[in-house]
């Protein structure tokens, strides 16, 4: 390699801007169509279970905690992202969030139980 070539490189990397980021202390923004962690709300399930079915990990499950009122037990362990639950839910009950932080050091965490009840927020479970 020519050494004037060389030297040039490097006096342009010198005072260019560096290509990282200092995650995690500047959040990055993350694109429009990014797939996260998946919320459900409970007013709009019907309990049909289609995206329980559909889902090609097994993620989801739909349980009936009352008549006509029912609960999502999400495994996001072992959730792929893939937005299939999302696609096939027919009254939008399912949501993907931009929210990809996720990572835990205890597996039990990754478990997340949606409510049947109005005023339940989703709440983590062991």
């Amino acid at each position: 390699m020519n050494p004037g070539r060389m030297l040039s490189q490097v006096l342009h990397s010198l005072f260019k801007k560096p290509a990282t980021n200092m995650y995690p202390y500047e959040k990055l923004e993350m694109p429009g169509k990014i797939r996260g962690k998946l919320v459900f709300d409970p007013q709009k399930c019907i309990g049909c279970k289609l995206c329980m079915r559909d889902c090609p990990a097994g993620a989801i499950t739909i349980n009936e905690t009352a008549p006509k009122q029912f609960e999502a037990v999400i495994h996001l362990g072992r959730c792929i992202y893939c937005g299939q639950c999302v696609d096939s839910c027919l009254k939008k009950a399912l949501e993907l969030t931009k929210d990809v932080e996720l990572a835990q050091t205890d597996v039990t965490q990754l478990k997340v139980v949606f409510g049947g009840k109005p005023e339940d927020k989703p709440k983590e479970t062991a």
